[in-house]
């Protein structure tokens, strides 16, 4: 069992990092942490996660999910990376899971993966309006799972994403 966490290379959500990753760790799920480059990254809230492989260098074959973490980072590194789209759309057509909280969700959309879904996001009206366009049905709940997507609200909500996530994987 393994899963790839994505974070932005600066601003990312701590809690949205840390906490689900203190859940996979609790139910031996093994986890490596990718962005868009490699070295040091800091959250908005200062914690630090260094980084060794970038999403470029991401081989579905080796994971079973792939989460994408949220924060004010993701809009500016995330929302529009072509190689990240294109990873989350081989993930979901290989019926892996594929999850994302805050603000991420809309990556989700993005990548065509929520229309006709039930998905959740940060209370953002961009983010909002990104999964509505792509024709995800929104919800404000703190964690839907719908299929093989899982998408978190916020912050508030990270341990119960990740523990969604853990019960997804059958963990």
């Amino acid at each position: 069992m393994a899963i790839v966490m994505v974070i932005a290379p600066e601003k990312f959500r701590d809690e949205e990092l840390f906490e689900p990753l203190q859940v996979f760790q609790s139910k031996n799920i093994a986890t490596q942490v990718v962005s868009t480059t490699t070295g040091q990254h800091k959250g908005v809230l200062g914690r630090v996660m260094t980084t060794t492989k970038t999403i470029e260098e991401v081989n579905p074959d080796d994971f079973d999910a792939i989460v994408i973490v949220g924060g004010g980072g993701s809009r500016d590194y995330l929302w529009n990376n072509e190689k990240l789209l294109e990873l989350l759309k081989e993930f979901n057509s290989m019926g892996k899971i594929t999850a994302a909280i805050c603000i991420s969700p809309a990556v989700l959309a993005q990548a065509g993966l929520l229309t006709g879904k039930k998905a959740t996001v940060f209370p953002d009206d961009e983010a909002i309006a990104v999964l509505q366009q792509k024709g995800a049905i929104y919800l404000d709940e703190a964690v839907i799972l719908d299929g093989t997507v899982i998408t978190g609200r916020n912050p508030d909500a990270a341990k119960e994403f990740g523990l969604k996530i853990a019960e997804a994987l059958g963990k």
